[in-house]
C-alpha cells in the first residue's frame, strides 16, 4: 500500500471524530433500537448489516461524485428524500398493521432476517443527506498527495466500520433490557406502537428538514 496514501496524524483525528459521530444517536440508530425493541437481538443485527452497506453505497457514491450532483441538483436530492421519508412512513404503518408486519410483536425467525436487512438497507440508501454527509466530512482528512478517490472509499469504508461497532452496541443493550421489560402487562403492545412512531417520525421528519443541511 502506498505509504503517503494518509498521514498518521489524519488518521488518528479521523478515527476519533468518526467515533464521535457514529456513538452519537441519530435517525440511523433509532430506527435500529425500534427494530430490535420490536423484534429482538437478530432483527436488530440484521438492520444494522442493512444500514451499513447502504450507508458504504452512500460513501462508494460519494467518493466518486454522486453527492456532488444531488447537491447541485435540487430535484435529485428532494426525489431521493421523499423517497426514503415515504419508505420510513411505510415501515411504521405496517408496524401498527399486526402480525404479518416487519416490526410485529410476535416471535421473530430466521426466514425473516432478509426482508428486515432489505429495508435496512432501502432506509440508509434513500438518505441523500448520508451521502452529502460523506462529501463534506471526508475530505477534512485527505492527503492531497496521494489518490482523492482511493481515500475517499477508504475512510467512507472505515467510517460504516466504526458505525457498525456503535450500532451493534446500541442493539446488544437494548436487547439485553428488553427481557427486564417484555413480561410487565403491555410492554409488547407498547414496543410495537413506539417502534412505529418512530419510523413516521423519522419519516415525516426527513420530509421536512431541510435540503442541504448536514447529517
Amino acid at each position: 500500500m502506498d505509504q503517503t496514501l494518509f498521514s498518521d496524524p489524519s488518521l488518528a483525528a479521523f478515527l476519533v471524530a468518526s467515533l464521535v459521530l457514529a456513538a452519537t444517536p441519530g435517525p440511523g440508530v433509532l430506527y435500529i433500537l425500534a427494530r430490535t425493541l420490536a423484534q429482538g437481538r437478530l432483527a436488530g443485527l440484521a438492520s444494522v448489516a442493512g444500514v451499513a452497506i447502504g450507508n458504504l453505497a452512500n460513501a462508494l457514491a460519494a467518493a466518486i461524485g454522486l453527492a456532488a450532483l444531488l447537491a447541485l441538483s435540487s430535484l435529485a436530492f428532494t426525489i431521493v428524500k421523499y423517497a426514503g421519508a415515504a419508505y420510513l412512513v411505510y415501515l411504521g404503518i405496517r408496524a401498527l398493521g399486526g402480525g404479518r408486519s416487519p416490526l410485529a410483536e410476535s416471535a421473530f425467525g430466521k426466514a425473516e432476517l432478509l426482508p428486515i436487512f432489505r429495508d435496512g438497507f432501502v432506509v440508509a440508501l434513500l438518505n441523500p443527506k448520508t451521502a452529502l454527509f460523506f462529501a463534506a466530512f471526508l475530505p477534512q482528512f485527505i492527503d492531497a498527495a496521494a489518490s482523492p478517490l482511493a481515500q475517499s472509499a477508504l475512510f467512507g469504508s472505515l467510517f460504516v466500520l466504526i458505525a457498525v461497532i456503535t450500532d451493534s452496541l446500541y442493539v446488544l443493550s437494548a436487547s439485553a433490557l428488553w427481557p427486564l421489560l417484555k413480561h410487565r402487562k403491555g410492554a409488547r403492545g407498547a414496543g410495537r406502537y413506539l417502534s412505529a412512531a418512530v419510523l413516521i417520525g423519522l419519516g415525516v421528519l426527513t420530509a421536512l428538514s431541510g435540503s442541504r443541511s448536514a447529517r
